[in-house]
């Protein structure tokens, strides 16, 4: 006759990470593409105008340069705007010039504050016109109605 003889069961302490660090890697990611979204752009204050909207192409590069308040010059290709740093006029001409003549379809959009020096804007265009650029677009917000 044989016994049987049941063994007794512990119960298991440990604690099953797998799900969690699962979960912890979903947020790294979705965290790593929004964060260069939340930072676009110079921090400008943008002229008012009246002006139709531009029918700007989706689907074809942008380039954007800025002037600040303080007259300091901004260069971002696209939405990226990690690290970027205030530029002499001759560097941003060189950039513009190396990305005109890389991509010619590229837009060109000038975004300069209300308060920028008239002649800062002018020595910009100037030098966007030298760089190859025969028609930069200027970004403008609409007139806030009263």
């Amino acid at each position: 006759m044989e016994i049987l003889v049941r063994k007794k069961r512990k119960p298991m302490s440990d604690i099953n990470v797998v799900p969690y660090i699962d979960v912890m890697l979903v947020l790294l990611i979705v965290f790593m593409v929004t964060a260069p979204l939340l930072n676009q752009g110079i921090d400008v204050d943008l002229p008012e105008a009246n002006n139709e909207p531009l029918s700007i192409d989706e689907n074809l590069e942008t380039l954007v340069v800025s002037i600040t308040s303080a007259g300091e010059y901004f260069l971002s290709v696209g939405a990226t705007g990690e690290g970027r740093q205030s530029l002499t006029l001759e560097t941003l001409g060189d950039q513009v010039s190396k990305i005109v003549s890389a991509n010619p379809s590229i837009q060109v959009l000038v975004e300069g504050d209300t308060l920028a020096n008239w002649g800062s804007m002018i020595s910009l265009i100037t030098t966007l016109n030298q760089a190859g650029v025969s028609n930069p677009n200027f970004i403008t917000q609409p007139l806030s109605s009263l």
